[in-house]
């Protein structure tokens, strides 16, 4: 019966996102991740429902700090407005330097950053996941690119392997980036 009143509890956290039902998925991650070559500017495409992102023109730019964390500076147009977002990016494991955590908030524990496949210079698949004591999972995935407007095959070819991973895509959708200040 407690399990039940905690997850009334929660439902209202989550509503924003995409959850479902049992643990989380565990899908492969780029193989020989080089956190060199993803550093820069991406933007992004489509993305799974996230209560943090409500605007336009989102994008997203990794930088290397002094002490090897990645500086993660997130932007997006909203209400007329630019606003940012400034956190920190760790490789957890160097034998997996794919699976990263991200953090906006000294407060805060790092959340999955999971890179499951990139080319660095076009695209990049991120998913991120957490479960609630194996009951359900809130899950996030973001198609980045470093075009505003990549080809549509480009988007295609990445949902194509979200799905092929078990990632139920229902409530994907466009991000967004047309009437961006620097378009």
């Amino acid at each position: 019966m407690s399990s039940l009143y905690l997850l009334l509890l929660l439902l209202p956290l989550v509503a924003a996102q995409t959850w479902n039902w049992g643990p989380c998925p565990s899908p492969p991650v780029q193989p020989d991740f080089n956190v060199q070559q993803y550093l820069g500017r991406w933007y992004e495409i489509e993305k799974l429902p996230a209560s943090f992102e409500r605007g336009k023109c989102i994008e997203a730019n990794y930088s290397l700090r002094k002490d090897g964390t990645i500086r993660v500076l997130n932007s997006q147009f909203y209400e007329n407005e630019t606003s940012t977002a400034e956190g920190t990016a760790v490789v957890r494991d160097p034998r997996e330097a794919a699976k990263l955590g991200v953090s906006f908030s000294y407060f805060s524990p790092y959340s999955p950053y999971w890179v499951l496949s990139t080319d660095y210079t076009g695209f990049t698949i991120v998913y991120s996941c957490t479960d609630f004591f194996r009951l359900f999972h809130v899950e996030f995935a973001w198609i980045l690119t470093r075009s505003r407007f990549p080809p549509a095959e480009t988007v295609q070819n990445a949902k194509d392997l979200l799905i092929s991973e078990g990632i139920d895509l229902t409530r994907m959708k466009a991000a967004g980036q047309t009437g961006c200040r620097d378009e």
